[in-house]
């Protein structure tokens, strides 16, 4: 059995650009870490182990026919780019701070999503093979913030150092309307996969 996912995603790969799509390799799952975990609980035995591995969540055969899928499509030639990474899955609702985008960067983290890892996860524990694809739907900002002594922003005026502060962040518009531009890029390369299987 097999079990195909999509999410949308900000960037942190500097290499990424918006509307790039990335096949998961790997995952960081940064609540799961803390113990949240959709595994926590009794056991159902009939679905799988109490400490299922994960070391091999993302299936290699599908994503090697994901590549070759992509190629005879001819999507290689177009402008948007096929990657393959790790996903770092936060709790949300809200976008990540700057910090926290260097943060998860730093811990090799290639876009950031509030989504996916927690149904990878069981369905891993249920042995489900897995096919994951991150959209990337913005770019995370990954300079520090503007510090208020900074003398560059000492004679502006409120709305200016809005506008300042604005540059690169994330918004829902944004990812909306890039889901939109990119899902028929998806649905076929998803489409032609499954239909291979």
């Amino acid at each position: 059995m097999c079990s195909q996912v999509t999410n949308a995603a900000g960037g942190l790969n500097p290499d990424y650009s918006v509307g790039d799509i990335m096949l998961l390799n790997d995952h960081l799952n940064l609540p799961g870490l803390a113990g949240m975990s959709a595994l926590v609980g009794p056991n159902a035995e009939d679905f799988g182990v109490r400490f299922p591995p994960l070391s091999d969540a993302y299936d290699l055969e599908l994503r090697r026919r994901v590549h070759q899928t992509w190629r005879a499509l001819g999507f290689h030639q177009g402008r948007r780019r096929l990657h393959e990474g790790v996903y770092a899955f936060v709790a949300g609702p809200s976008f990540e701070t700057r910090a926290e985008c260097r943060m998860l960067r730093n811990l090799g983290a290639d876009v950031v999503g509030m989504s996916t890892v927690p149904e990878i996860v069981v369905a891993r524990h249920s042995g489900i093979r897995i096919l994951a694809f991150s959209l990337v739907t913005n770019n995370a900002v990954l300079e520090a913030g503007v510090r208020g002594d900074d003398p560059t922003i000492q004679d502006m005026s409120n709305d200016e150092m809005r506008k300042y502060l604005e540059k690169g962040m994330a918004n829902h518009i944004e990812v909306l309307e890039t889901g939109r531009e990119a899902a028929k890029d998806m649905v076929e390369l998803v489409r032609e996969v499954v239909a291979g299987l």
